[in-house]
């Protein structure tokens, strides 16, 4: 009963968020359209900055470098170690309130809070909370990011955050470059986490590809950091749970509907428009040829701190 309570009281937010900012929208009818999403940007950050006060972990991460993937095995390992629904994914303090043993999880991508605070070139936002920074190799990211802006992404958020607009035409290698969707703004992203992270009340690097390689290590680890440790068995499960495979088939059967259209394909005769694609390592050399590579290559060499292990 519990658990249905949390999951109206997840969906009236989600209705209440979405009429905000139709509100917003409706209240600035005759204003320009980069004053529309200047203040589209300023909602959501604040309700962004809401959850940042209130959250015990933080869990940051670049648009497709494995979120959803870590939340369903977080999911799971707090399900099978409570007894709770395996119905609905972690989200913020849903499952926090079903069983205070589990942390409220704040997960973003950190888009908008400095529209809100201000703070562009700081992450002096977050200095007072433990971080978990989710990294992939950006050249992989970038590529998803792709596939993401060109099959899932809905059109008002391409123009919030300065993605190609609707219907625009635009090959991969050009996407991947541009500064404003693809390597570029990547690297920049986590650039700077890297820089503030020793400011922060603690500091977690997790890397995609060390959960691809140690998952049971790895995820060991990242529980012991967020102060909610787990036992081998429960681990293992998890990990088993959240494979490749599983992820393809829940998504599928739409297994998590309860929790919205995170986890469900918009086409499902186009593996491109799954949640879940490819989740292969060092894939985006699948996408140029030699010459586009090494340009690519040498930008994440140039550009990227080393403090990550991508160089090459």
């Amino acid at each position: 009963m519990l658990q249905v309570v949390h999951a109206g009281r997840q969906l009236f937010r989600s209705i209440w968020k979405k009429l905000s900012r139709r509100l917003l929208r409706a209240a600035l009818l005759f204003a320009s359209e980069d004053r529309k999403t200047a203040a589209e940007r300023w909602l959501r950050g604040r309700e962004q900055n809401r959850k940042l006060q209130q959250s015990d972990i933080v869990i940051v991460s670049f648009g497709k470098s494995g979120r959803t993937w870590l939340r369903v095995m977080l999911s799971r390992l707090y399900q099978v170690k409570h007894g709770l629904s395996q119905r609905y994914l972690m989200g913020f303090d849903n499952f926090h309130y079903m069983n205070r043993a589990i942390p409220k999880v704040f997960y973003t991508h950190d888009n908008y809070i400095k529209d809100y605070t201000g703070n562009a070139d700081s992450k002096v936002d977050f200095y007072d909370r433990k971080v978990v920074l989710l990294a992939r190799d950006p050249r992989d990211v970038a590529v998803s990011q792709y596939f993401q802006w060109q099959y899932r992404m809905k059109p008002n958020k391409k123009i919030l955050n300065k993605y190609p607009g609707e219907g625009k035409e635009v090959p991969i290698y050009d996407f991947v470059m541009d500064k404003d969707a693809g390597l570029p703004k990547v690297i920049e992203f986590m650039n700077l986490w890297t820089r503030e992270s020793p400011r922060l009340k603690g500091f977690f690097l997790l890397r995609y590809e060390d959960l691809r390689t140690a998952p049971e290590a790895t995820l060991e680890r990242l529980l012991e950091f967020m102060g909610t440790p787990g036992t081998p068995e429960e681990i293992h499960d998890a990990v088993e749970f959240s494979s490749y495979e599983n992820m393809k088939i829940m998504e599928q059967k739409k297994t998590f509907w309860l929790s919205g259209g995170r986890m469900v394909p918009k086409d499902r005769d186009n593996p491109n428009t799954y949640k879940v694609r490819r989740a292969k390592v060092g894939g985006y050399r699948d996408y140029f040829d030699e010459a586009q590579v090494a340009q690519i290559e040498t930008l994440v060499n140039d550009t990227l701190s080393p403090e990550f292990g991508y160089n090459t």
